[in-house]
């Protein structure tokens, strides 16, 4: 038996609240197959709910096939042969190429096997918050990708707020922030080292243009952790490296590779590509682009943008099997460069 309880100031209905609680009890375990639950009278006296309320939960209840009466007797678990789809809740800091990759492959490997709800808490603590508070209880499991500040403080707050979300529940999606203790399970890219791989799928020819020319990512939470992977990896090859903070007709070289932080969509790449087509200089050839991090439209751009980045689709499907399995493990992505037109 599962202690029930109601956020009377949670824009949820009460109902409805209810209705996941017994799900999350069956899908768990704690509500056992068989097992008499409290009467519509006795459960309206512990929440000091109405009768209606728990007569329309053990309604839907029986409609579903979780919940059997037994005349004179009461209301008994009643679970269906093919079990109760577990209900996910997904909380993104935002959507991007990357993000949506990542969840089109996640959802095609958990199909209709599961109901997930997605949410952004856009790299905003106060409402990842009010999300866990909200939410936790109600799901049976919690994708979480953790980017936010790296500071201190919020790094220790973020970390006490995950804590809130039991292990075998929470999946940190594209981070892991060890901080957080627990055999929970994570799905992440190294941002400290995985650029390193990346560019060693195209070390010969790096390597013999002698620089590599590295335009740094603005805003970004994981920007100085990557520019200072590039810098040592280009060091341990003796490779010279020089970074930018935009992209500037004067340092548009023939001969010169350049990786750009930034998104594949920015100025940065506008600018370069335009001042290589008015020098006669062709991308490919003359010059070289790598983009990081590889998104659908990479294909089309330039004839094909080269991308070094974590395999997003992989990352989805990975989280999906997890789930599937009721298995929670810590695995790191592959990293790689996908070369194309532009390299």
């Amino acid at each position: 038996m599962i202690s029930f309880t109601i956020n009377a100031s949670s824009k949820i209905p009460v109902y409805k609240q209810l209705i996941k609680q017994f799900e999350a009890g069956i899908h768990t375990g704690k509500l056992k197959n068989g097992e008499q639950v409290m009467s519509m009278n006795e459960l309206s006296a512990a929440l000091d709910i109405s009768k209606e309320t728990v007569k329309k939960v053990y309604s839907i209840l029986r409609d579903k096939g979780m919940l059997e009466a037994k005349q004179g007797k009461g209301f008994y678990i009643s679970i269906p042969e093919e079990g109760i789809k577990p209900s996910i809740l997904v909380i993104f800091d935002k959507l991007s190429a990357y993000k949506q990759t990542l969840f089109n492959s996640f959802s095609q490997v958990i199909g209709a096997s599961a109901e997930v709800t997605i949410l952004l808490h856009n790299q905003d603590v106060d409402l990842f918050e009010y999300y866990v508070d909200e939410y936790v209880g109600k799901y049976d499991y919690y994708v979480v990708t953790p980017h936010f500040s790296l500071d201190a403080e919020t790094q220790k707050r973020v970390a006490k707020i995950m804590s809130r979300i039991p292990n075998r529940q929470l999946i940190m999606a594209d981070h892991w922030m060890k901080s957080v203790p627990g055999n929970y399970g994570v799905v992440y890219q190294d941002f400290e080292t995985d650029a390193a791989k990346g560019l060693a799928y195209g070390i010969r020819k790096i390597r013999k243009s002698g620089v590599l020319h590295v335009v740094k990512l603005e805003n970004s939470l994981y920007g100085k952790q990557i520019e200072a992977c590039v810098k040592d990896y280009c060091q341990s090859k003796g490779i010279g490296v020089r970074f930018y903070d935009e992209i500037t007709p004067d340092i548009i070289l023939r001969g010169g590779i350049y990786l750009m932080l930034n998104s594949s969509f920015d100025d940065g790449l506008i600018i370069l590509s335009r001042t290589a087509k008015d020098r006669k200089m062709k991308i490919g050839k003359d010059i070289s682009i790598i983009s990081y991090n590889e998104s659908p439209i990479s294909e089309i751009v330039l004839g094909g943008l080269t991308t070094i980045s974590t395999d997003f689709a992989q990352m989805g499907r990975l989280i999906a099997e997890m789930i599937l399995e009721k298995r929670m493990s810590k695995k790191r992505c592959n990293f790689r460069m996908t070369r194309r037109a532009s390299f």
